[in-house]
């Protein structure tokens, strides 16, 4: 029996794109419903009731909330393909920490580009310390992962499709801050399967002027 495979998302959401990559990574086909948010499916709040929130992973009719558990239910089920998560116990442990760890970026991020003034500089000052932590655990390794890609590479990289968003909002260049984080991004992004899989950062800098003229953000 072939695997039904849905998946109902965003495309700007950076917890969607998790989900897309690790689904890319390992090959998988499955069928797109682009969400609005605003405007919620019936299928999404039967999917997930509990928080109504995308991105949900519908397979063979069961569904699949919250994105790192999604990303760890596709490497558990497709693990043959491209495994993600480390064999090594503590190693997984240390993967599952730095992942949660990324998520910090969500809350930091969206201050950063709906506030202004000090509350903005302060956004900023705590996305840096935030991208100078995770740039120390890349240390000199190649990826997140190691030698390649792996869990903690597809729980953070969406996150950099706004990087250039953050910017241009708060006037500053995240390469001046973290050099080697930014030099991870470009390497990934070398990957034909990841830039396939993710949005153009400019792509994402309309929308989000999308919503601050929406939210009346100047």
């Amino acid at each position: 029996m072939e695997d039904n495979v849905v998946l109902l998302d965003c495309w700007a959401s950076s917890f969607g794109m998790r989900v897309r990559l690790a689904l890319a990574l390992k090959g998988i086909k499955y069928e797109y419903k682009e969400e609005k948010l605003e405007d919620k499916s019936r299928v999404l709040v039967e999917m997930n009731p509990v928080h109504k929130k995308i991105p949900v992973l519908i397979h063979n009719g069961n569904p699949i909330c919250e994105s790192l558990i999604i990303v760890e239910y596709i490497d558990e089920v497709w693990h043959d393909d491209f495994p993600l998560l480390p064999s090594d116990a503590h190693q997984r442990s240390l993967a599952r920490f730095w992942a949660a760890y990324a998520d910090k970026l969500y809350g930091i991020s969206k201050r950063l580009w709906m506030g202004k003034g000090g509350e903005q500089e302060k956004a900023k000052n705590e996305l840096i310390e935030c991208l100078k932590t995770l740039e120390g655990e890349l240390g000199e390794k190649p990826y997140m992962g190691g030698e390649k890609i792996g869990f903690v590479d597809v729980a953070l990289l969406p996150f950099s499709r706004w990087f250039y968003s953050l910017e241009k909002c708060a006037n500053f260049t995240i390469k001046d801050e973290c050099p080697k984080l930014v030099g991870w991004v470009d390497r990934c992004m070398e990957m034909e399967i990841v830039s396939n899989s993710l949005p153009h950062p400019h792509k994402i800098y309309g929308f989000v002027q999308h919503l601050k003229e929406k939210l009346g953000i100047a």
